[in-house]
């Protein structure tokens, strides 16, 4: 490693620790001509994701522009920025594990969306007016219409009737009221 003060190639590493995450390896050397410490930062080189876009256009996978997408989606939602982090973590990662060099940006838009439908409505509408470029009123009727619609299904599965024989009726463990009033002795 090359000197920042003198350019000497010839240092020491004096100190090295391993970053909270384990993702980065903190070095402080000392130059074996001038005597001066520095500090170098030691981590993998991962490889750049291109996201493919709507025109055809290729640029870097960008955290920080998803970041600011979701984060303003979430505006004065109650959804903590911790939550919109690892959600931000999981996505690149998937994206890394995939070993795809090139995504499409649909992909993640995607994602991204399935997320916040399951966080926040209203983070989800706010997101996908944006991302699907909605032109008009109706555009978001249509959208709420189809988030309405999803959500009766989901109630009406919740109130479907219990199955005959499941644990929650005593009777079908045996434990019938009288048996419950001998064994506590009313």
């Amino acid at each position: 490693m090359k000197c920042p003060f003198c350019g000497e190639i010839d240092n020491k590493v004096i100190d090295s620790r391993l970053s909270k995450d384990g993702s980065v390896i903190r070095r402080r050397r000392e130059c074996l001509l001038c005597s001066r410490r520095f500090t170098t930062y030691e981590h993998v080189e991962e490889i750049t994701i291109m996201i493919i876009k709507k025109d055809g256009r290729r640029e870097v996978f960008n955290r920080d522009k998803v970041r600011s997408g979701i984060k303003r989606a979430c505006e004065k939602r109650n959804i903590s920025i911790h939550v919109i982090e690892e959600f931000i973590d999981d996505l690149e990662r998937d994206l890394r594990e995939s070993g795809e060099k090139e995504v499409p940006s649909q992909e993640i838009g995607e994602k991204i969306m399935a997320k916040l439908h399951d966080l926040d409505d209203v983070a989800y509408v706010r997101f996908a007016s944006v991302y699907r470029e909605f032109k008009d009123v109706n555009d978001f009727i249509s959208e709420l219409k189809s988030l309405l619609s999803n959500q009766e299904d989901r109630n009406q599965d919740l109130r479907k009737p219990e199955v005959a024989g499941s644990e929650t009726q005593p009777e079908a463990q045996g434990n019938t009221p009288e048996k419950k009033a001998a064994a506590t002795g009313k």
